[in-house]
């Protein structure tokens, strides 16, 4: 590998589970949505739609409550009950704002990529911070969600950086996905999904006690293991 290759310059974050506890929001909005309906939302329900999109959420909504109503309705309901509860504040997860706050002082770069949408993410700016990170990518601004790669390709084209010399921080199968098919290495902190172990992930239970130098080192280790998998290959 080229010497730029083990070098560290950006770091990608999602955003829901992963910068902040929004999931737990999230689920507030979709059971006063699936109240409304005249059902409720499923445990199983839930955990299939983290990660996913809108539009694949509102299916997965409608199948659970068995309601024939047009996505667009119920997307506007989802997002207008959602805005309320985001602009009361975001809580962070643990160890996330100081991590955060450790990467922009050490120089690197950064990157928001959600499968949220920006109507949505603006709001959430405010608690994340709008000049914390040097590119946004939104779920509604790429022709293909996560688990596609698109999104993480489009952070790695507005950064300008090759995947080699980026980590990815995900909490969710689909964002990790998402992540590993763009070339990227992921520190996976599982939030309200377990993730299954695979070649290009490097687990953590919390962000709490991660600095940069621990990134710096998971991103090495993850070089390596993709430099000894191609050579296998």
């Amino acid at each position: 590998m080229p010497p730029a290759a083990g070098r560290l310059d950006a770091v990608l974050f999602d955003m829901d589970g992963t910068l902040t506890d929004s999931e737990r929001l999230w689920t507030i909005a979709l059971e006063q949505v699936a109240e409304y309906y005249g059902g409720q939302l499923s445990s199983s329900a839930r955990e299939a739609m983290v990660g996913q999109d809108m539009w694949a959420t509102i299916d997965l909504l409608h199948q659970e409550v068995r309601v024939d109503a047009r996505p667009t309705d119920t997307a506007k309901m989802l997002t207008d009950r959602t805005m309320d509860i985001f602009r009361n504040g975001l809580p962070f997860k643990d160890g996330a704002p100081e991590l955060l706050k450790a990467v922009r002082a050490a120089g690197l770069r950064t990157a928001l990529v959600t499968a949220t949408y920006r109507e949505l993410v603006d709001v959430a700016l405010d608690t994340l911070g709008h000049d914390s990170f040097d590119a946004v990518v939104c779920g509604d601004e790429v022709a293909a969600n996560k688990p596609d790669p698109a999104p993480y390709l489009r952070a790695l084209q507005l950064l300008d950086l090759p995947a080699a010399e980026c980590l990815v921080i995900e909490d969710s199968p689909t964002g990790s996905r998402s992540a590993v098919s763009a070339g990227i290495g992921v520190l996976v902190v599982p939030s309200e999904m377990p993730v299954p172990a695979a070649p290009g992930l490097f687990f953590a239970d919390t962000l709490v006690g991660v600095d940069v130098d621990r990134l710096r080192t998971v991103h090495g280790e993850l070089l390596a293991e993709r430099a000894g998998c191609l050579n296998l290959g």
